[in-house]
């Protein structure tokens, strides 16, 4: 989308699109192909940009590669052709990186800014992921994740943001990272190219913050805590569920926010937005005006529909300590509601088992839990389903989980249903059956 804005031709191939990214590329007009055939790739094209899903072995890379055509990575891409000379506000960290941005880049429009950004979902705000601006100021979601088969750095080490937010750092990815010290390396790398002149907003709860900043830090510092914790930045809440909380700066009072978001991670979130902004310039009152029309993003938290006095529920949450604070939220919103949980545990981490001990802890909370057991997964599912709090069970077809769920729900239940990916269309396919 910022190719196509920047005035290039784009077209491109993917495997298993689903919206809201497939929609989105749809309504753009951006040419979409399905696989990665040697025989589809555009003979006249100019650069090829290749993502980090794809190998050695892939017979479109394999293409690009014997006849010698120009190709780069996505990150190298956009900080060629977009972030050179631009005010970037970067924000990393292991959760909360879509929904931060989303506010950040929200708060910047409202103040009248026009940033451009580059964020891994689609803001209600905005109805589109990406779009180049018409200012100095760009936003862009800053992944750990590794920038492709030819350049294992992580893709953050590209973007050099002049303003920088860490929410947390916690150990996943365990498809291309030994430890959590891998991690803290990579984000270290990232802290040595924030300029001196520049801000690091860092979460003063997360102690793995301060072992990387230990390391090395060449840039002032803001802290932000929505607890007791000491902060240069802090949040209270107003209402048991965080749709409304109070903002400190430096001990006093700065103004409130009342919004139709949840949860003490989204509190969080929002905080950091706001001082990021206010480093570009965004006055604090003007930033929680912003934050009260705040429209939340696609796939997080998302009602998809109500049948049969049931709200369906979407959430990209896959990590337990996302899927928890997701929980924590939609709990707080109505403590006597029952919530029905669905999760298809899909990212490279869960499929190799890596939080088989902690992903039942997560969903304590929960009336009743259904796991969806994909064939490639190397989780115990069953092993987790023994060890949930609330009654669990364990289906491999999507129909029959599908079945059992809603012979299970009673008007003024929630259904929460959490994965990574498109899940089969399960959404449309319970509201279909409740209805």
């Amino acid at each position: 989308m910022l190719a196509r804005e920047a005035g290039h031709q784009v077209s491109g191939a993917d495997a298993g699109v689903y919206p809201p990214m497939s929609t989105q590329l749809a309504q753009q007009g951006i040419a979409l192909t399905d696989g990665y055939r040697a025989e589809d790739l555009p003979q006249a094209a100019d650069c090829f940009v290749i993502g980090n899903a794809l190998a050695r072995g892939n017979p479109a890379v394999e293409e690009i590669l014997d006849r010698d055509r120009v190709y780069t990575s996505g990150p190298q891409w956009l900080a060629e052709q977009v972030l050179h000379g631009r005010w970037v506000l970067a924000v990393a960290g292991t959760h909360g990186k879509t929904s931060t941005a989303s506010m950040l880049a929200w708060i910047l429009e409202y103040a009248g800014l026009k940033p451009g950004f580059l964020i891994g979902g689609v803001p209600r705000n905005f109805g589109i992921s990406a779009r180049l601006g018409e200012s100095p100021f760009f936003v862009v979601e800053a992944d750990e994740y590794d920038t492709a088969f030819f350049d294992k750095r992580s893709k953050f080490v590209h973007y050099h943001p002049r303003t920088l937010i860490i929410n947390n750092i916690e150990f996943d990815h365990a498809d291309i990272f030994p430890d959590l010290a891998a991690i803290q390396r990579q984000f270290h790398h990232l802290i040595r190219t924030v300029p001196g002149s520049g801000l690091i907003i860092e979460n003063a709860n997360d102690g793995h913050i301060a072992e990387v900043l230990d390391i090395g830090c060449w840039t002032s510092t803001e802290t932000v805590s929505v607890g007791e914790f000491p902060a240069q930045w802090q949040a209270r809440k107003l209402a048991a569920d965080a749709s409304a909380f109070a903002v400190y700066s430096d001990g006093k009072l700065q103004g409130e926010v009342r919004w139709s978001q949840l949860g003490d991670h989204n509190m969080h979130n929002a905080l950091s937005a706001l001082a990021a902004a206010r480093h570009a310039g965004v006055p604090l009152a003007q930033g929680c005006a912003a934050l009260s029309e705040f429209a939340g993003i696609k796939r997080r938290l998302e009602v998809r529909g109500e049948a049969g006095g049931v709200t369906v529920y979407d959430d990209f949450a896959h990590h337990p300590t996302a899927i928890a604070t997701t929980l924590q939220g939609l709990h707080h919103q109505n403590p006597q509601r029952r919530i029905l949980v669905v999760l298809k545990p899909r990212s490279n981490t869960m499929r190799m088992g890596v939080h088989e001990d902690t992903l039942a802890p997560a969903l304590t909370g929960a009336s009743r839990v259904w796991f969806y057991q994909a064939p490639d997964l190397g989780m115990d599912l069953a092993y987790v389903a023994d060890t949930c709090q609330a009654p669990a069970s364990v289906q491999d077809s999507i129909e029959s989980l599908v079945q059992d769920v809603v012979a299970q729900a009673r008007a003024g239940d929630a259904i929460l249903v959490m994965s990574n990916g498109g899940f089969g269309g399960i959404h449309e396919k319970l509201l279909q059956a409740l209805q």
